[in-house]
């Protein structure tokens, strides 16, 4: 079922590939690396409810290694933002700051902050992910100064307006 399986996705039959994939977590439960791949495979369908269902599976199990509980958990993060549910994703990834994930989790949690237009978080986000890459995000940080300073005008505050603008061209 494996090798069939296999067979499958080098001729692009994913629908085929995934039942051949069911059939051997049937056979044997244990094989946590083709959990992994039978999640993405679900999350890159649009399957999202069947990925969150095989990665949270993952996460109860007590025999997974520190690394593949960390890629699990990840896997579930992804599988969250994937189906729109914003805060579990953050959530779910805010909880991989401190681990060996930090940098892929940073720079999912700054997708969520963009798609929710929290400028002060996305600001926060992306300094730390500039502190952990090295990659300047200067103007990444100054768009989203601006994106505040619209919001001020909108909202009638034209002094925060102009201090959002000047942190912005401060940065940028």
């Amino acid at each position: 079922s494996y090798f069939r399986a296999l067979n499958c996705l080098l001729n692009e039959q994913p629908d085929k590939a995934i039942e051949a994939f069911i059939e051997v977590v049937k056979v044997d439960p244990e094989t946590i690396e083709l959990h992994f791949a039978l999640g993405g495979l679900f999350r890159r369908r649009g399957e999202t409810d069947r990925a969150i269902r095989m990665h949270r599976n993952l996460l109860e199990r007590d025999d997974l290694t520190p690394e593949q509980r960390l890629n699990a958990a990840f896997e579930l993060g992804q599988d969250y933002l994937k189906a729109g549910l914003l805060d579990r994703a953050e959530e779910a990834l805010a909880k991989l700051r401190d681990s060996t994930l930090r940098r892929e989790a940073l720079g999912l949690l700054l997708e969520i902050y963009q798609q929710e237009k929290d400028w002060m978080r996305a600001i926060e986000a992306a300094r730390e992910l500039e502190r952990n890459s090295g990659e300047s995000a200067q103007k990444e940080i100054a768009n989203y100064y601006c994106e505040l300073a619209v919001s001020d005008a909108t909202h009638s505050r034209p002094d925060a307006a102009k201090r959002q603008l000047e942190e912005a061209l401060a940065i940028h």
